[in-house]
């Protein structure tokens, strides 16, 4: 819509994650970083929180991008709950066959695990939106992870999930699964400074020639975003398109402050949970 306008390739600004548009400022690359330690170092558990929009599941597609071929993953992006339906949804993203009572499953999945192991390879599993699973099945993750051949982990676990996943993983009946995280990091949101390098880096990513934000544009958005990555780009995008209505070659503050008026008054854009702006 307003990319020929302002001479972009396409649109900076997608809230789609995309692991070829990642900002790589010292939040996301110290994350990563332990996303890395985790798979290379043959952790149990590495464990990343962070909050909605933070840009948790941009880097898992960003690391299932760089992961060796000689280590099979499986993602699963829903909660199952209860054993036998988590057994399930493990063998299903790891591309097995999924039917049967919970004996015969345990048993598919320890058989993989052996074969992989026994032909080379490695096998990661990387459950996104963890926080919405039960202790139980937390508990039982624990369980599975004990299949092991001799000193060696053959099967890792990366967990991702919100704040929330910190507080559950925190509760004392979890207290043997805490003892088996290798690696964790909670990602926090960009600081003020960040996000008008994230906007800037985002906008050359796809041929900016000049600058289309002000500094005092950057600051706002920073304010009525907290810094999540998500919500600068859904402020950003709403605020290029304000501008092309307009015929703005610069998104000034006014043009940002009509879009945070009208994400408040008419949206359901959770403008209103942030109340820095000034």
């Amino acid at each position: 819509m307003y990319e020929a306008f302002y001479q972009l390739r396409e649109k900076p600004f997608s809230i789609l994650p995309d692991p070829d548009l990642i900002y790589w400022g010292k939040m996301h690359s110290m994350a990563f970083t332990m996303l890395e330690f985790g798979v290379m170092n043959n952790a149990g558990f590495t464990v990343i929180t962070g909050e909605i929009g933070s840009g948790k599941t941009t880097l898992v597609r960003h690391l299932l991008k760089k992961v060796n071929p000689a280590i099979t993953i499986g993602l699963i992006s829903n909660s199952p709950q209860g054993r036998q339906e988590l057994l399930q949804w493990i063998l299903m993203s790891l591309g097995q066959p999924f039917d049967g009572d919970y004996p015969n499953l345990f048993k598919k999945l320890q058989d993989f695990l052996y074969g992989q192991f026994a032909n080379g390879r490695r096998t990661i599993l990387i459950i996104d939106e963890a926080q919405n699973l039960e202790p139980e099945a937390l508990e039982h993750l624990r369980m599975i992870s004990n299949i092991n051949a001799d000193k060696f982990q053959i099967l890792q676990l990366i967990l991702v999930g919100q704040p929330q996943l910190r507080d559950l993983l925190l509760a004392p009946k979890l207290h043997q699964f805490a003892q088996r995280i290798s690696s964790d990091f909670h990602l926090r949101p960009l600081d003020d400074r960040e996000v008008a390098n994230y906007i800037a880096f985002r906008l050359q990513a796809v041929g900016a020639r000049r600058p289309l934000f002000s500094q005092e544009a950057c600051s706002l958005i920073a304010s009525a975003s907290g810094g999540i990555p998500r919500m600068i780009n859904v402020l950003c995008d709403t605020a290029l398109v304000y501008g092309f209505a307009n015929d703005q070659r610069v998104i000034s503050d006014h043009i940002v402050r009509d879009v945070i008026a009208d994400k408040q008054q008419y949206s359901i854009f959770p403008v209103k949970k942030f109340s820095r702006v000034p």
